[in-house]
C-alpha cells in the first residue's frame, strides 16, 4: 500500500497521483498527523478512520468530485468524527535542496521562548532555528517527517526581500526536499517562496488534535511569514 511519504516523495519529483477526479484515503503516520492533501484532480485523505466512511462522506450531493475532501460540508463530517480541529487550507510548496551552504550571517538560534520557534515545536520534530538581522528561519520534521520551513520578518524589515533570501538559505541548509505551507491569501509570501525556488504542489488542510499551549499563534505574522496558517 502507498504510504502518504510515498506520495509526498513522488510530488517533491514531480510525479503526482492520477489526476481522475478520485480520492486515495491514507494512515496517519503518527497520532498527531492528520488532514487532507490536494492534488491536481487528486485528494489524499490522512485519517484512520474507515475509509468506507471517507468514501461515503465524499458523496455529498454538493461535493465537486475534483475537489471534494476539502469541501467543507465533508471537512464538516471528519472533524465531528474525528473530534480533532481544522487549521486553514494553506498551499502546499516544495524546493530542492541547494549546496553552497547558508549564508555567513545566519546564526543558528536556541531560543525556545521565540514565538515562532514556539509555535513551531507544537507541529514539528527536531525544529532548529537560525537568525539574521531581521528575521528567523526555523526548519522542523513535521507531516510523515518531512522537512518543513517557516521564515519570518520582522517589521522594520519588510518590503526588502528578506523573507526570500531566507527562504533560499533555507534550501542550503537542507539536503533533501524541503516543504512550506503558505496560507493562500499571503500573496507576499507566496512570492518570496516562489521567487527562491520553490514551487507549488497542491493545497494542504492539517487537522490537529486536543489544544495546546503551543497552538498559540506567534505573535503578529509578518506578511513575509510562511510555513504556518496565517
Amino acid at each position: 500500500m502507498e504510504t502518504l511519504r510515498d506520495i509526498l516523495d513522488g510530488a517533491a519529483r514531480g510525479v503526482f497521483p492520477a489526476a481522475d477526479g478520485s480520492t486515495t484515503v491514507v494512515p496517519q503516520p503518527s497520532p498527531r498527523d492528520a488532514g487532507v492533501l490536494a492534488f491536481t484532480a487528486h485528494s489524499v485523505v490522512v485519517t484512520d478512520e474507515d475509509p468506507a466512511w471517507v468514501y461515503e462522506a465524499l458523496r455529498g450531493p454538493d461535493c465537486d468530485p475534483l475537489a471534494a475532501a476539502l469541501h467543507p460540508r465533508f471537512l464538516a463530517a471528519l472533524l465531528e468524527r474525528t473530534g480533532r480541529r481544522s487549521e486553514t487550507v494553506d498551499a502546499l510548496l516544495v524546493g530542492a535542496p541547494l549546496p553552497g551552504g547558508p549564508p555567513p550571517a545566519l546564526t543558528e538560534i536556541r531560543d525556545a521562548g521565540h514565538p515562532r520557534i514556539r509555535y513551531a515545536l507544537g507541529r514539528r520534530d527536531d525544529v532548529r532555528a537560525w537568525r539574521t538581522e531581521g528575521g528567523v528561519l526555523v526548519m522542523g520534521r513535521g507531516m510523515a517527517g518531512r522537512l518543513e520551513v517557516s521564515v519570518e520578518v520582522d517589521e522594520g524589515a519588510r518590503e526588502k526581500g528578506l523573507g526570500r533570501l531566507l527562504a533560499g538559505a533555507a534550501r542550503r541548509l537542507a539536503d533533501e526536499p524541503l516543504w512550506a505551507q503558505v496560507a493562500p491569501g499571503n500573496a507576499r509570501s507566496l512570492r518570496a517562496f516562489q521567487a527562491a525556488g520553490f514551487r507549488a504542489v497542491g493545497a494542504e488542510l492539517l487537522l490537529r488534535p486536543a489544544a495546546s499551549a503551543a497552538d498559540s499563534p506567534p505573535g503578529p505574522a509578518s506578511a513575509e511569514d510562511a510555513g504556518v496558517p496565517q
